[in-house]
């Protein structure tokens, strides 16, 4: 897994990691096609959901950010603590057009901003969360599903094992994503209070390979890194790729799996009535009397029975 503290954060937009002509025109055709994800995002849409369910205060004025699909926005749209829903990103039917990476919003305009599936693809990720913190409103939230760095951990390994073999070296083919660790930094870095950082596993299953190319180029999520192989994908490197991927990983029945890891991020505004850390030495009870144990000063030694 590349890591995202050293391949995204230093990452600069003088020095791009992707096409964004390349990835922009991959979308509209998946758009026009009318391919949508049948099997990630509604997950996800009901896992947000279950998520601000326990948020026991009330959204007035929500943003969606540029998830891939609009099953997030009309989800959280039906909760009955969420008021009005924007959505804002570069896809058809959107409230807020935009595209790049500033965002459209008035400091302090929003009480409520959830993203899904899409903020891994922005060039610079910590100042797209400090964009978000901005936003909104002292107490609000910011509560964001991405893709993590086990996500198509197998094809990753297959494709540079194939490569290897047939060109004697090793191309990106899937991009850098980050870890949970990396991503609840960001958040700290970003100014957000009551950091919470949480992944799951998914695991996908096809038939064969080209199921799931299918299923990338139906997303618009085929490789669009400025690092790519500009040749075509040679045949004896597909064939040996294919071997490898059934071999190493193939379930008994015969059908391929594919690993998704989904990062879950919430983080809040900063606001005095949030909760804080005691300051050190501040505490009024001592754990020796609420452990109903003895107290032994610094440097006695204990006596053994």
């Amino acid at each position: 897994m590349t890591s995202l503290s050293s391949a995204r954060i230093c990452q600069t937009m003088q020095d791009p990691l992707f096409d964004a002509g390349l990835r922009r025109l991959r979308l509209d055709r998946a758009r026009r096609a009318g391919q949508r994800d049948d099997v990630l995002m509604p997950r996800v849409a009901e896992d947000l959901a279950d998520r601000l369910s326990f948020v026991l205060r009330d959204f007035p004025l929500a943003a969606d950010i540029d998830s891939a699909g609009p099953e997030i926005a009309e989800t959280i749209a039906k909760l009955p603590r969420v008021g009005r829903v924007l959505r804002a990103g570069s896809a058809p039917g959107s409230d807020i057009v935009f595209t790049g990476e500033a965002l459209p919003f008035a400091e302090g305009s929003l009480d409520l901003a959830v993203s899904a599936l899409s903020l891994h693809w922005a060039e610079d990720i910590p100042g797209l969360f400090v964009q978000i913190r901005r936003a909104l409103k002292p107490d609000g939230l910011f509560l964001a599903a991405l893709l993590g760095g086990d996500t198509l951990i197998e094809l990753r390994e297959a494709f540079a094992e194939a490569e290897a073999e047939t060109l004697g070296g090793v191309s990106p083919r899937v991009i850098p994503f980050g870890s949970p660790q990396d991503y609840g930094g960001l958040l700290q870095r970003a100014g957000f209070a009551l950091p919470v950082v949480d992944s799951e596993r998914i695991t996908v299953r096809y038939g064969d390979l080209y199921g799931l190319f299918r299923d990338l180029r139906a997303l618009g999520a085929t490789n669009p890194m400025l690092a790519r192989a500009r040749t075509p994908l040679r045949r004896d490197t597909l064939a040996r790729l294919f071997e490898i991927y059934e071999e190493k990983f193939s379930d008994p029945d015969g059908r391929l799996r594919a690993t998704v890891e989904i990062i879950w991020l919430s983080g809040w505004t900063p606001h005095e009535s949030q909760q804080k850390p005691l300051r050190p030495g501040s505490a009024k009870a001592r754990l020796a009397d609420a452990l109903g144990t003895v107290e032994i000063p610094s440097g006695v030694k204990p006596e053994r029975n």
